[in-house]
């Protein structure tokens, strides 16, 4: 097969698709002349939260400023602590850090690269407040589990839902010895709308990917979402009467106008992820060398991300790169280990190893048949041949 290069991601065909509604879209924000908390933004919100069910959602300027702020909403601060995941993108503890609060890392599950919940209640001392579950590449952690251990403790939840618009909880993503009422009560519900609060990201590399910066959060508490319209226009309710010490974190009335364009085919979109993720499953299924992801009901593959065993993900890594195929690594260094972080904590022995085994390879809603059978064949010829 000539081939040309196959990105990790192409949003082009996602946007000829649109473009007509993006354009008009655009425009009429243009013709406004509202470009700041436009009538746009209140419309996305409301659309969001219908589509969530969620009883409110807060615009912001970035998914990062959406933990950060949730975190705040939810009076976490100096001295607490919230336990988390080490096997995530940075913004998940540094927003626990900025908010003056301590990380506490708890390992993951190797098969769905999220927080162990077996692990949690070890890690909890009385300072801690908060559990922050990340549905990393579009999987749904074990909430139900992680609801049990929280009301037990009297603690809260912030769900980090950057790389899981669109995702729901079900039966599958929990093992059966969950809590069955728990289990029952949040079967079918978007990741986010569990906990207290939940955030999201809009970067455009996202499912549901704004284009420029953007995020959300939703919460069914009033004095929650109170508090959170608050700290994204500088800790006011009303203007220059300033309550808290807040932030600028406003979604772009342009970013709200393609969101809502957008938000209409997001279920499309997930359910062509799933399929690719399948079809990915379905010719690696012979390659022993390769773990790869399981399809659990509620999973959106953000990334499609597989296992590489022996030592060998950068080889293959490389062999890919060779044919023209593009492939990351989300994440080679877990959080812990970072720099900022660097000999704070213990080794998390699960998320080390994944880190030297995790590689993700392209997934876009309209990959194409014959490109996924290409990125395979290659897979298989290093083995052959490798």
């Amino acid at each position: 097969m000539n081939q040309t290069r196959i990105p990790i991601l192409d949003l082009k065909p996602q946007y000829e698709s649109i473009k007509d509604e993006i354009h008009i879209a655009v425009n009429n924000v243009l013709e406004s002349g509202q470009f700041i908390m436009g009538p746009d933004v209140k419309l996305f919100e409301q659309e969001v939260s219908n589509y969530l069910g969620v009883k409110h959602a807060i615009a912001v300027n970035s998914g990062t400023d959406a933990l950060v702020i949730g975190l705040r909403a939810l009076g976490i601060g100096l001295g607490d602590e919230v336990i988390t995941t080490p096997f995530s993108f940075f913004a998940t503890a540094e927003s626990i850090s900025n908010v003056g609060a301590k990380p506490i890392f708890v390992d993951i599950d190797p098969q769905t690269f999220n927080i162990n919940p077996e692990l949690i209640e070890a890690s909890i001392t009385p300072q801690t407040k908060a559990i922050m579950p990340v549905h990393l590449y579009g999987n749904p952690a074990a909430m139900a589990k992680i609801l049990a251990i929280a009301s037990k403790h009297n603690l809260k939840i912030i769900e980090d839902c950057a790389q899981s618009f669109g995702a729901k909880y079900c039966s599958t993503c929990c093992q059966n010895d969950c809590p069955e009422e728990i289990r029952s009560a949040i079967s079918a519900k978007h990741t986010g709308t569990i906990g207290n609060v939940g955030a999201y990201s809009f970067f455009p590399s996202k499912n549901l990917g704004a284009y420029g910066d953007g995020g959300l959060i939703v919460t069914n508490n009033d004095q929650t979402a109170e508090i959170a319209r608050m700290l994204r226009v500088h800790g006011a309710k009303k203007k220059y009467h300033n309550e808290l010490l807040g932030y600028n974190s406003r979604l772009d009335t342009i970013q709200a106008a393609i969101l809502r364009v957008k938000l209409k085919h997001i279920d499309s979109w997930n359910q062509k992820r799933r399929k690719v993720a399948q079809l990915y499953n379905q010719l690696l299924i012979d390659t022993q060398e390769i773990i790869t992801p399981t399809l659990a009901g509620g999973h959106v593959f953000h990334q499609y991300t597989i296992r590489v065993l022996d030592g060998k993900r950068d080889q293959l890594k490389q062999h890919l790169a060779d044919q023209s195929i593009s492939s990351m690594i989300y994440y080679p260094t877990p959080q812990d280990k970072l720099p900022v972080y660097q000999g704070q904590y213990p080794d998390y022995p699960v998320s080390n190893k994944l880190g030297s085994e995790v590689l993700s390879l392209p997934i876009w809603p309209e990959l194409r048949t014959d490109t996924i059978k290409y990125i395979v064949e290659q897979i298989k010829h290093y083995y052959i041949n490798g």
